[in-house]
């Protein structure tokens, strides 16, 4: 049976909640982003914006010299997830294979799926007509027989796009995509490829496999499978978590360990609370803290943990702060599952407070 998949992909998703319930942002540059005065960053932005150059993860100050009649808007977390759980309750009525990557995307296998004759095009149809209808924002969506080509569907008429690549388009179509196309290809890469004469994936299936070892690594042959359309990859339903983490950059820099440990108990908090809503990862294996220093170095300490204790980080904090002993931008603190092992002793607890998370929180300041 020829596999139906469909990736779905919300357009600049923040900012099209944000237009959805201020409709006099709409055809203006707007974005949802940090403040620039405490040294936010863009989180995304709409179509208008983007004309400007304006995109995710520049800092805001930067996108207001480039756009300076650009509206910035604060995050509305809450409001960004109760879209992303009404778009996952339309997803699961065509299928129980969904695989959800983010809060704005997710992959379908409908090939068995008994909705409208089975028809992959017009699932991803109904898919994307629901959603704007019930939740006033619009969906990219790409219909293939792979998880590559779809989510390059999804992609390719965005915004508020459907394509669909059938098996006897899939040669035609591999071979004229650019390379920049490719998921993982970003602009370094692209850059290196094009030294080398590879634009196209065309290009790429002239080059042997010990070639784009030694020019990729190990990406070098995940380029020769998919120039060949080779992608075998299974849409996961249980999409297990490998790590966790919550990080803040300051408005000004934290001068020493004093200053850093009193943002360390809501940093911890704030991760506890993470920890608690999050579902679909295994045991805590280890516990890490990442120091960005005024002059943007950046360091990272691991070590091994069952319980994300505040006692624990802030002695990884204190061996982070000798190795730079600058001031500090950013502080993040996060925790890495160890994948196959259940985690049930924190299923088992209704509230997190009750981990020793928290009472490490209240007696190790």
């Amino acid at each position: 049976m020829t596999r139906k998949i469909i990736h779905c992909d919300a357009d600049c998703f923040f900012a099209a909640i944000e237009m959805r319930d201020d409709p006099a942002l709409r055809h203006r540059p707007m974005a949802v982003g940090g403040s620039p005065q405490r040294r936010g960053v863009i989180s995304t932005c709409n179509y208008e914006a983007r004309r400007y150059g304006v995109h995710s993860a520049m800092a805001s100050r930067t996108a207001l010299k480039l756009c300076p009649d650009l509206i910035l808007v604060p995050h509305r977390i809450d409001k960004y997830r109760e879209a992303a759980r009404a778009m996952r309750q339309v997803f699961h009525h065509y299928s129980d294979q969904v695989e959800t990557v983010s809060l704005d995307e997710a992959y379908l296998d409908v090939s068995d799926s008994p909705h409208l004759d089975g028809s992959a095009t017009r699932i991803a149809a109904a898919i994307r007509a629901t959603i704007a209808a019930e939740l006033g924002i619009t969906v990219s969506a790409g219909v293939a027989r792979s998880k590559f080509l779809a989510k390059v569907a999804s992609e390719w008429r965005k915004p508020d796009g459907l394509f669909v690549i059938t098996p006897d388009q899939e040669q035609d179509f591999i071979q004229a995509l650019p390379v920049k196309a490719i998921p993982g290809v970003g602009p370094v890469t692209a850059q290196k490829m094009e030294r080398l004469g590879i634009s196209h994936c065309r290009d790429l299936l002239l080059q042997p496999l010990d070639e784009l070892l030694r020019q990729f690594g190990v990406f070098g042959h995940r380029l020769h499978q998919l120039a060949r359309g080779i992608d075998e990859r299974q849409v996961r339903p249980e999409r297990v978590r490998k790590s966790l983490s919550v990080e803040h950059t300051f408005a000004s820099d934290l001068p020493d360990l004093p200053s850093c440990v009193e943002h360390l108990d809501s940093l911890h908090r704030e991760m506890c609370t993470r920890l608690a809503d999050s579902g679909g990862h295994g045991a805590i294996a280890k516990l890490f803290v990442k120091i960005r220093f005024d002059d943007f170095t950046t360091t990272s300490l691991e070590t091994g943990g069952s319980q994300p204790r505040l006692d624990t980080y802030l002695h990884l904090l204190h061996s982070g702060l000798q190795r730079g002993q600058r001031p500090v931008r950013l502080l993040g603190l996060g925790v890495r599952f160890e994948l196959g092992r259940d985690a049930s002793d924190m299923d088992q607890l209704p509230l997190f407070s009750s981990l020793p998370c928290a009472r490490a929180a209240t007696g190790s300041m």
